[in-house]
Formats: structure tokens, sequence, C-alpha cells
């Protein structure tokens, strides 16, 4: 009898246990990373009989978690990729919806002014005409804060987001750690804390979501994890941590360190994957460029602009005035470039724009190793050939090509000191238009020319175009003291009007002149200063051509015309050591937008690959761990009747029990 009640009572035991297991299942059905458990059974040592070995009975072994190691660390690496690819696509889309839209890109405003210059340039004298492109340059110019003040926000943005999301990687490192020291202890006595697993396992997965992770478990049950090149987050449960600080060399850029115990090391290039790491790829491939980009245009339009009008007179004969803003002044010239926070001395940077033609769209770092400086071109990683003449270098890359810009360094820097050289970041911010009088417009060439109203031949003269100016804006005197100039035609060339050869004068190509035919000459009016001209038909001898001071030029519109030509020439990204030309403005700002495009395209393409992926390996691990109500529904009756016959069991023994003792009284 007894040996039946003992009996009776390990099923009952195990029942009411696995009736207890099923009843946990159902409860947390909804609990994020629970896996569904049961219990192994294992008969009882039997007892030996003369008839044989009896069954004692049935007792629990171990309750379980339906697990698997691989699943879950697809689950685990899938979240990092798709958290990483959105984070990403999230940045780039708001992106491209600027830089393409209609009313927020950069191209619809450059065709307005480069339309209202040619309005104004049909009639040069027209003043509404030539206040129409003043108000366009200060639209362009608008437009080019206005879209880096949308990317600066979106800088901001990720920034503050770094930090949010760092917070979250430390406060997930640190619980992981706790459970790693709790599921230690619990496992001393040989089973396993399903519920701490499942605890830590989810912890570990929304880490996921916020950084790229490498897990290695230790026999003790515990992880360890690792982030980046593997800098260990936690150790058994010694946790270590991450911060975000601003940037060593822009401290408009935060940068994430990593920090265990005294030491810290930057990691900001190491850390892949989760929502950190897709907005620091983000960051990388996208943002900084895209800056670079706009500031290398805007700053190109500044220089040609600008440069045009110097070589140009307006309605008063004066040379023309700048109409946009100074991009070298010092004050601007000093952000462009950044000491960085970790230098020993007080010597400070001043980046000067020498060629917007030359300009790339990197950012460079600038090292001084006690003696000499060493540079490096950040978006490919090349060396450049750094010249130091009285203190302003020059830089040069492996072909010789020329950067476009230079640095004067004050204050003697220590060995090991550095500066973030960002030539065109902060062009498209600082572009702005400063002319506010129309007829200070330069529309009018310096030099014309005229033929002589005695001519007995058919020659005519073009009006001469300056082609090279000692410095912009022009030398009105240097040019004045060369005219003007009277050329005679002798029959086969020009001379003055004494027989003489006339001095800086040639033929394009060299030779006689050509009856008939478009004949160019070239004639340097003061050293540095030339102008071409061409004469054709047929000039008899002793015709007399006049070149010019160009005094009282209200109608002449050459040097508008010149500035309507910036449109199509190729002015942006040219190779100065090679034939290969350079883009216009709007094919500049195209390349970037289609740039933009793409990558936002194949973002999108990624994202729907990636959430397909993290749905495949989510279903796969539920599909083994998850709770199936139905399935723990049939279990509860099945160990319910186990229960009741267990029960039962025990009821029979009792019956034989006082079956037994009644025969005795």
């Amino acid at each position: 009898m007894a040996d039946l009640l003992n009996i009776g009572l390990s099923g009952l035991a195990a029942s009411k246990t696995q009736l207890s297991i099923t009843g946990h299942n159902i409860s947390n059905v909804n609990t994020p990373g629970f896996s569904r458990q049961d219990a192994a059974q294992a008969t009882r040592s039997p007892q030996f009989s003369g008839a044989g070995y009896i069954g004692t009975g049935t007792s629990l072994v171990e309750v379980r978690r339906s697990y698997s190691e691989f699943l879950t660390s697809q689950v685990r690496s899938s979240t990092a990729l798709s958290s990483d690819v959105q984070a990403y696509k999230s940045q780039i889309d708001q992106l491209d919806s600027l830089l393409a839209g209609s009313t927020t890109g950069i191209t619809p405003a450059l065709q307005s002014f480069f339309s209202a210059m040619q309005t104004a340039a049909e009639d040069p004298s027209n003043i509404p005409a030539r206040q129409l492109v003043l108000a366009e340059a200060e639209g362009v110019a608008r437009r080019f804060n206005t879209v880096y003040d949308r990317l600066s926000e979106q800088n901001t943005f990720i920034n503050k987001q770094m930090s949010a999301v760092t917070d979250q990687i430390n406060r997930l490192a640190g619980s992981i750690g706790s459970l790693n020291e709790a599921i230690t202890k619990a496992s001393a006595n040989g089973q396993t804390p399903n519920d701490l697993l499942d605890a830590r396992d989810e912890a570990v997965r929304q880490l996921s979501t916020y950084i790229g992770v490498t897990v290695v478990p230790q026999d003790d049950n515990s992880f360890n994890l690792f982030i980046g090149s593997g800098q260990p987050l936690v150790v058994g449960n010694s946790v270590a941590r991450l911060e975000v600080v601003p940037g060593a060399g822009d401290p408009n850029r935060a940068e994430v360190q990593f920090v265990s115990g005294g030491s810290r090391q930057g990691i900001t290039t190491q850390i892949t994957g989760g929502e950190i790491g897709g907005l620091i790829r983000y960051r990388e491939e996208v943002l900084d460029t895209t800056l670079n980009s706009l500031g290398r245009l805007a700053l190109s339009l500044n220089e040609q602009v600008n440069t045009q009008l110097g070589e140009g007179l307006d309605l008063k004969g004066n040379v023309g005035t700048a109409l946009f803003g100074d991009y070298n002044h010092p004050d601007l010239a000093a952000l462009r470039a950044n000491a960085f926070s970790t230098n020993k001395s007080s010597a400070n940077a001043s980046l000067s724009i020498t060629n917007t033609s030359y300009l790339t769209t990197s950012d460079y770092k600038l090292e001084f190793d006690g003696n000499s400086y060493q540079a490096r071109r950040l978006s490919d990683g090349a060396l450049m050939n750094v010249s130091n003449q009285n203190g302003v270098l020059t830089f040069t890359d492996s072909q010789g090509r020329d950067q476009g810009f230079s640095v004067s360094v004050s204050g003697l820097p220590d060995s090991g000191d550095g500066f973030l050289l960002q030539p065109t970041r902060r062009g498209a911010s600082d572009i702005k238009a400063v002319l506010d009088q129309p007829d200070q417009l330069a529309f009018a060439a310096p030099v014309r020319s005229e033929a002589s109203v005695q001519n007995k031949g058919t020659g005519v003269i073009g009006q001469p175009d300056l082609v090279s100016a000692s410095s912009s804006p022009i030398d009105l005197v240097a040019i004045q003291a060369g005219l003007p100039q009277t050329l005679q035609f002798n029959g086969t060339g020009f001379v003055d009007d004494a027989g003489n050869p006339v001095d800086g004068l040639t033929r394009v190509p060299a030779g006689d002149f050509k009856t008939g035919e478009v004949n160019t000459y070239e004639l340097t009016l003061s050293p540095g200063n030339t102008v071409r001209f061409t004469v054709s038909g047929r000039p008899e001898a002793n015709d007399s051509f006049t070149l010019a001071f160009n005094q009282n030029g209200v109608s002449d519109n050459r040097n508008a015309l010149k500035l309507v030509d910036l449109q199509t020439k190729q002015t942006v990204g040219v190779d100065p050591s090679s034939d290969v030309s350079g883009m216009t403005f709007t094919d500049g700002y195209g390349q970037l937008v289609e740039r933009v495009g793409t990558l936002t395209a194949q973002a999108r393409l990624d994202g729907e690959a990636t959430s397909a992926i993290l749905k495949q390996a989510t279903d796969s691990r539920d599909s083994l761990s998850a709770v199936n109500l139905d399935e723990e529904a049939a279990n509860l009756i099945k160990f319910e009747q186990y229960y009741n016959a267990s029960a039962q069991i025990i009821q029979v023994a009792r019956s034989l029990f006082d079956t037994l003792l009644s025969t005795f009284r």
C-alpha cells in the first residue's frame, strides 16, 4: 500500500508542477523574450522483488526552456542590421526630399538667378532689370543658407540622438551585468534559471537595436559582450560605459568614447550596427559629403561671379563691386581650421581659399611632428605634399594636383599637435549677397574698339575681350596706361600710327594677316592685362582701328554676357593637372542630388530586405520558443487528467489500506 501511495503522490506532484509550468507559460504569452518552458520527467529507481523490479513512480528531472542559441543569435544580428538601416534611411529620406524639392533645392534658385542675369544683359541700362539680379542673388544665397541650416539641424539631431542612444546602451549593459551575476549565483546548484536567462536574452536583443554586439557565452552561464573592434562592454558583472563627447577636431560633431575604469578610447569609426551605427554611417557617408559639396558649390558661385564682375565696369565707369561677400574674411578663414582639443600648444590656424575650382569635397587632417607638417585627405586617406612658404602652407596630392586652399598657422605648435581642415564645410552658410546698388553691377567691358570712319576697306574689328587680368577687381590705372591704341593696317599686319610694330600685339596663331578670314589678335595693355579681338573682312592699306577705354559703356553688355555664360562654364571640381573638365554649377548640384537619390533608393531596398530578414529570424525563433495558447490549453486538460488519475491512485491505495485494517477488527 505504501508503495502504491508513493507512486500516486509522485504522479500528483509531477502533474501539479506541469500545471504550474503550463500556467506560467500562459501568463507570459505577451512577455517580450519569454521562452516556452516544459518539464522533463523520469522514472524513479525501481525496487527489486521476487518477481523482478517494480517501478516506484516518477520524478521531475529539470524544467527546460525551448531555446536555440543559433536562432537567438540570428535575431540579435538581424535586429542590429535592421536598426542600422532604418536609422540611416530615416535621415537620408529627409535629405533626399530637401535637395530634390522644387521649392527647397538649389537648382531652381540658380536658374532664377541666371535668368534674371540674362534679362539684364539684354538691356544693361535697365535699372529694374538690374534690381531683379540683386534680388535673385539674395534669393540664391538664402537658399544655400536655408539648406545648410536644415543639414545643420540634422547634425544637431544626430548628436542628441547619439547621446540618448548611448544612455540606453549603458542602462542595458548595466542590466545585463546584474543579470549575469544573478544567473551565475542561481546556476550554482546545477540547474538553469530559465526566467533570468530569458530576461538577459531580451536585454541583449534590445541592446542590439542600439549597437551591434558580439556575444561570447561563458562556462558559468554568464555572457561577455563586445562592441566596436572588440571593446569589452560587459565581462561577467563588470560593465564599461560609452560617453558621447564633442569631437576633438570639430566640437559640433559628436564622437563616442569607450570608458573602462580610468581609460578612454575613441571608437566612433569602429562602431557598426544598431541605431547608433546607422546614424554614424549616415553622417560619414552622406551628411558630411553633402555639406562639403554644397559648400564647394557656394564658394565657386561666389568666386566666379565676383571675379567676373571685377573685370567689368558699372554704369558710372567704375570697376565692378563684389556681388557676394568675401569668403576669405579672417573670421571665416579661422572657422575652417580647428585645433584639436588634445593639442598641447595654443597655436591656431586659418584656412584661405585660393582657387574654388580646385577644391574637393573632403576634409583634411594636418599634423606637426616637431619639424614639419604632414597632411592627409580624409575622404580617401591620401597623403598630401605640404609646401611651407614663409609660414603659409599649400597642399598638393601625389599627382601634383593643387587642393585649392592654403593654411596659415599662428604660434608654434608642439610635436603631435594637429588641426582639422574643412575648406568647404561652411561655404553654404557663409555665402551672402552684399551689393545693394543696381547701378554698381559691372555689365560693361573695360575696353572698346572701333574702326575709323575714313577706312576704305571692308575690314571689321570685333569688340575686345579681356582674357587675363593681373588682379580682380581689375587695375584700371594699369589698363588705361596702355590705351588708347591705334592699329594701322599695312597690308600684312598692323603697325602704330608711326609705322612701327605695336608693342605687345601678337597674332594667334602667329603669321601675316589673312584677307577674307577671321584673324585673332592679342594685345598686352600692361603686365598681366591682355585683351583679345578679331579683325575680319578686307581692310586696305592705311585703314586704322582704335582700342580705347570704355569710359561711357552704358549700353555695353559684354561682361554681363560673360556672367550669363558662367551658368554653362565648367568651374566646379576642375583637375588642374590634367585635361579632365570640371562641372557647371547645375551639374555639380545635380551630381549631388543624383548621389543622394541613389543612396536613398539603396537604403529603401536595404530597409525592405533587412526587415524581411528580421521577420524571418523572429518567426523562426518564435516557432520554437514562443507560447502557443492552443497547445498550452491542451496541456492544461492533459495535466489536469494526469492529476486526477494520480489522485485516483491514492484513493485506491487508501481503499486497500482500509480493507486491510477492517480484516483485523
